[in-house]
């Protein structure tokens, strides 16, 4: 080979090499690697993903999990940014992790359509939940037992509603689901039974009811139980994570949070 044709592959060689250095960074900001909580994922449903891509262009890789999950994973570098309901502890904080709070969601207490119940007070709420009720008959319902599903208890739900609705009882349940919105279908399909996730996750659903505590729904301002979402990455968010940031915030993000039933965190 003459030495002019090597020097002509050689320059060739070194420009596609130049171009892929420089282009790939940029590349890489076409897509977000989101670990989501299942709560948040089902609370908002496909829409804003769909919404976000079609507006900015950038792709979204989503997993799926429980909100501890979703941490580890983006703590590990699997993903670029989690979405958890439950805050960063301290120790996370100070080692450089940031949580962006973005909205408040009602913890919903939820029942089969079929249950004649529609209420309970604050303490009935606990003692169903701590087997101290365990007949619907004990709260103006049905001659039947009481078949209490959570989600696991590694999930946001559930540290959320032990916090806010527990007190200092323990929660004692009859079936339990690694995933949170996993309690939902448990709801269908058994009569009887009560769990509790969060309402924007059955807002929609015609096979669930959700029940009031203490006269208050929650869509009241004042309903007792609610929880945050936050959005958690490493460092201040950057690129595509605080692209995505900013589109939450947005008009569009805003008006799909409200019609989900959702409130906003804009500060």
């Amino acid at each position: 080979m003459k030495l002019q044709n090597k020097k002509w592959i050689a320059t060739l060689i070194a420009s596609l090499i130049a171009t892929t250095l420089f282009i790939a960074p940029a590349l890489a900001q076409d897509s977000l690697k989101y670990s989501c909580s299942a709560q948040i994922y089902e609370a908002f449903g496909q829409d804003r993903l769909d919404a976000f891509t079609k507006e900015t262009g950038v792709e979204v890789e989503l997993f799926v999990s429980s909100s501890g999950s979703a941490l580890y994973r983006m703590m590990n570098g699997f993903s670029d940014m989690a979405g958890t309901t439950r805050g960063l502890y301290y120790r996370y904080k100070e080692s450089g992790y940031v949580e962006i709070p973005f909205a408040k969601d009602p913890l919903a207490v939820i029942v089969n359509k079929k249950n004649e119940v529609s209420g309970l007070s604050a303490a009935q709420l606990r003692d169903i939940f701590s087997k101290e009720i365990t007949n619907w008959k004990a709260v103006g319902g049905p001659d039947q037992e009481i078949i209490v599903v959570t989600p696991g208890d590694a999930t946001g739900a559930y540290k959320n509603f032990e916090r806010l609705a527990m007190g200092r009882k323990e929660i004692r349940y009859d079936f339990t689901s690694y995933k949170s919105t996993m309690a939902v279908k448990a709801v269908e399909k058994f009569p009887y039974a009560v769990s509790f996730i969060t309402q924007g996750t059955v807002v929609d659903n015609p096979e669930v009811k959700t029940l009031a505590i203490d006269g208050k729904n929650p869509k009241n301002a004042d309903y007792p139980y609610y929880q945050t979402f936050y959005y958690i990455t490493k460092g201040e968010p950057a690129g595509a994570a605080k692209k995505f940031i900013e589109f939450t915030r947005s008009d569009t993000g805003v008006s799909i949070m409200k019609r989900k039933g959702i409130v906003p965190i804009l500060d």
